[in-house]
């Protein structure tokens, strides 16, 4: 790879650094060409992106980058898959899913909405993460329960007055 090609390359996976809020580092070696066909079908499915990366590129451009990235650039160790996201929990979902049949992808680092996640035993955490649609209706169902409760309770109360002056005014 020429240096052109080289810088290239690191200007495109800059723009796609800061162009994602959600960026997951995994290692996918180790899986065959068809189980890799899967996860990349998965993927697609799901909406997110998978590149597979050179560690030392993808560092120059983590460092390029204006988002602060942590200890992830210390991570890029062995091979490296990145997986691109607008949902936060969605590649966790993937992972652990895709782990029933196999025992990779393993999850190296994760940036989410500026927070930093280093190792594998963080992908619960992950995956636990409410996406912003979940959250959105969690604040509605809160915001709507009150209204509900007092509309019932008027309903209610209503049949009673009711039934309680038919009651009188019959004797």
């Amino acid at each position: 790879m020429t240096r052109e090609e080289k810088a290239t390359v690191i200007k495109d996976l800059t723009t796609q650094l800061a162009d994602s809020s959600t960026i997951y580092v995994a290692d996918i070696s180790g899986l065959d060409a068809g189980t890799t066909s899967d996860l990349r079908r998965a993927c697609f499915k799901a909406d997110i992106r998978l590149a597979v990366v050179k560690n030392t590129l993808l560092a120059k451009a983590m460092e390029a980058s204006d988002k602060e990235f942590g200890e992830l650039p210390e991570i890029l160790k062995g091979n490296t898959s990145l997986m691109f996201s607008e949902v936060a929990n969605a590649p966790a979902k993937l992972i652990k899913n895709f782990r029933k049949k196999s025992d990779k992808p393993l999850l190296k680092g994760a940036f989410v909405e500026e927070a930093i996640y280093i190792g594998d035993e963080n992908l619960d955490a992950l995956v636990s993460i409410k996406s912003k649609e979940e959250m959105i209706g969690e604040i509605i169902g809160l915001l709507q329960s009150p209204a509900k409760n007092v509309i019932s309770g008027l309903k209610s109360g209503g049949g009673k007055i009711a039934g309680i002056l038919k009651t009188l005014s019959e004797r």
